[in-house]
């Protein structure tokens, strides 16, 4: 009987530890859930930073290259320097020009002034034929002064107001050849916007860094020819630097901008990082739709199987730790802790 009394309360006891066990693990899955559901989270995440490439606003073979491949620089540090010298001609000759140009121009004041002087004159003497023409004309009819008198006053007269209408002509060409347009010089201006291009040009020659960033992939040497627009370096923006996380499509109701978010790290996995959500992304390329030589290509699915959609949502990196530098690329666990 006693054998009997204690084998049934081990199964008594075996059914309540399995019904607890069941209990715990329906709670257990209850919390679970309400976490996955009210904190979203995905381990389909990577860390990201802007890119630039650097490309010279000139051409010309590389003649220094101070960096390393994986440097940091920071803003205004040299990346590398294309030959200045043809340049720097060119701005010589063009700082040149503009010292001519501004001989050029007093040489051609001085003959304006000439000119007004000349033009002062002769119309002083017209003033004086015209004047003197005045006075004898009367005397005619009283025979004091000849008809020929008279006719070579009014010759002179004429060719006195000719005189004046040639040095005003005078007077118009010079100062058209001046290029003055009100108080802007055009001579002096076209010469001086060259030489300011070609000190522009000199000065593209020492291309520096825009930004704090990271050297990557640097695969050049001197020696090499730069072009014009051509990308020579490229840099890691280490100003922004953010998580591109993708969620499902179903969490993206319980996502929005502004909210917070814990970012894990697979290099450094005891360490917390605190994120923001900055936006969530609006579109996604299918080939399930997109046209092939104009027609409309459609896969085959099936029916009875639906893929949840997974949407970008980037996330920056608020907080910054020197030892534990981010690295374009890294993978992370990102969990959407909402606006707390």
């Amino acid at each position: 009987m006693a054998s009997g009394g204690a084998q049934l309360g081990r199964k008594i006891a075996g059914k309540i530890l399995a019904a607890a066990v069941y209990a715990v693990a329906i709670l257990l899955a209850i919390y679970v859930t309400r976490i996955y559901l009210e904190y979203p989270q995905t381990d389909d995440a990577y860390v990201r930073a802007d890119t630039v490439g650097i490309a010279p606003h000139i051409s010309g073979p590389i003649v220094d290259l101070p960096i390393r491949d994986n440097q940091m620089v920071k803003k205004g540090d040299l990346l590398f320097i294309v030959d200045p010298r043809p340049y720097q001609a060119e701005l010589d000759s063009a700082v040149a020009t503009v010292d001519l140009t501004n001989l050029q121009i007093g040489a051609l004041d001085n003959s304006i002034s000439a000119a007004k002087e000349r033009q002062d004159q002769l119309e002083a003497d017209r003033a004086y034929d015209q004047q003197y023409l005045d006075r004898i004309t009367p005397l005619l009819s009283e025979n004091f002064v000849t008809a020929n008198d008279v006719s070579s006053a009014r010759s002179k007269l004429a060719a006195a107001r000719a005189a004046v209408e040639s040095a005003k002509s005078e007077v118009a060409r010079a100062t058209n050849e001046l290029g003055k347009y009100g108080d802007i010089n055009a001579r002096r201006k076209a010469a001086e916007a060259a030489a300011y291009k070609a000190r522009l040009n000199v000065e593209y020659c020492y291309v520096k860094a825009p930004f704090d960033g990271y050297v990557t992939n640097l695969n050049i040497a001197v020696g090499q020819y730069a072009n014009e627009g051509k990308q020579v370096v490229s840099l890691v923006d280490d100003r922004n630097w953010y998580v591109l996380a993708n969620f499902r499509e179903t969490f993206l109701s319980r996502i929005k901008p502004g909210m917070y978010a814990e970012v894990f790290l697979l290099g450094y996995p005891n360490v917390r990082f605190r994120g923001r959500v900055e936006g969530v992304g609006w579109a996604l390329f299918q080939d399930n739709g997109a046209s092939v030589e104009g027609l409309p290509r459609v896969e085959p699915t099936l029916n009875w199987v639906r893929l949840a959609q997974r949407f970008p949502v980037r996330v920056t990196l608020e907080d910054r730790d020197e030892r534990y530098p981010f690295r374009m690329g890294e993978t992370a666990v990102v969990t959407i802790k909402g606006d707390r």
